[in-house]
């Protein structure tokens, strides 16, 4: 056990990087365990609302320090965005990859299984990719910045814990596959190129639902991003691998399972007086000479009843 009662300064930094790892409740845990009467700081890039609401539980009376306006983008970044329906980026992100033969190129996509998603896409289609984002070990992270460094991959799918802090040269194109929903975020993300005086390119993808993102995103750097309605030809593209069900079982003597959707079948009830051998019908009285029928005891398992 680690004693943190004696603890008089707090720093939590990257705080909405932390976020977006998971580690707000861990934080909240250790802020528990020291004292009341701290000095705490804390530094984020963007304040999303979770932020905010982690920064007013932690601090009393904080002072607000802002180094840099988050507007501010390199001014050689050419914008751009295509206004394209949600099930086309991907096919949109191959075309112009091959179009204009990018070799480095980072994309952004809003959430961790969206960026596995769309890396394991482009590899599918003979582009490689990588992923970064949370879920991922800091050795696997790590591999993977590698790998884009040295050319192993032209694209690295990430998501907001990869915007800040890359030193990546020549990458030369950024793409929001999905626009961000903090327009903070925005700003960070196409920083990544442009880089050290160099020129480069920031595409955008954006559905119906991303409309009022984008008009946030126009507001905060006061700036009307030049859109794109008419599309290309996009190629065809493979269709995401499904997981295959696997069929119900089928026991010994070819009765079907009752596991899954198929209803059990009825057992079968046996006349008063009629036949020992009758199924659902026989009237009383018939049979051989009103014989009492012989008694069946009957076995359970898992698939029906089943004689021993």
């Amino acid at each position: 056990m680690v004693d943190l009662s004696e603890v008089e300064v707090f720093i939590l930094d990257e705080a909405d990087r932390m976020l977006d790892m998971g580690f707000i409740a861990p934080i909240r845990r250790i802020a528990s365990e020291i004292h009341e009467e701290r000095q705490t700081l804390l530094f984020s890039a963007t304040m999303p609302r979770e932020i905010k609401s982690l920064a007013d539980s932690l601090l009393k009376d904080p002072v607000r320090v802002t180094v840099t306006p988050v507007a501010s983008a390199a001014p050689k970044i050419e914008q751009s965005v295509f206004m394209v329906g949600r099930q086309e980026k991907q096919a949109l992100l191959h075309h112009l990859i091959d179009e204009h033969s990018i070799e480095k190129t980072l994309v952004f996509t809003r959430t961790k299984h969206g960026a596995d998603k769309v890396a394991n896409r482009l590899n599918r289609a003979g582009i490689a990719a990588d992923a970064i984002h949370g879920n991922k070990s800091q050795n696997q992270r790590q591999r993977a910045l590698d790998g884009f460094r040295a050319g192993k991959c032209r694209v690295l799918v990430a998501t907001d814990v990869a915007a800040r802090g890359l030193d990546i040269d020549a990458v030369s194109h950024v793409f929001n596959f999905d626009l961000p929903n903090e327009p903070e975020a925005y700003v960070h993300r196409i920083g990544r190129t442009g880089r050290a005086g160099a020129t480069g390119l920031a595409i955008a993808f954006c559905d119906k639902d991303e409309r009022s993102l984008l008009r946030q995103i126009e507001r905060l750097t006061g700036t009307k991003i030049a859109a794109t309605t008419e599309l290309p030809d996009l190629p065809v593209l493979p269709k995401p691998e499904r997981q295959v069900e696997s069929k119900p079982r089928t026991p010994r003597g070819g009765q079907q399972s009752n596991h899954g959707n198929a209803a059990p079948r009825p057992p079968k009830r046996r006349s008063g007086g009629g036949n020992d051998r009758g199924g659902y019908g026989g009237g009383g009285g018939g049979g051989q000479g009103g014989a009492k029928p012989r008694s069946r005891k009957t076995r359970s398992s898992s698939y029906g009843s089943r004689r021993p």
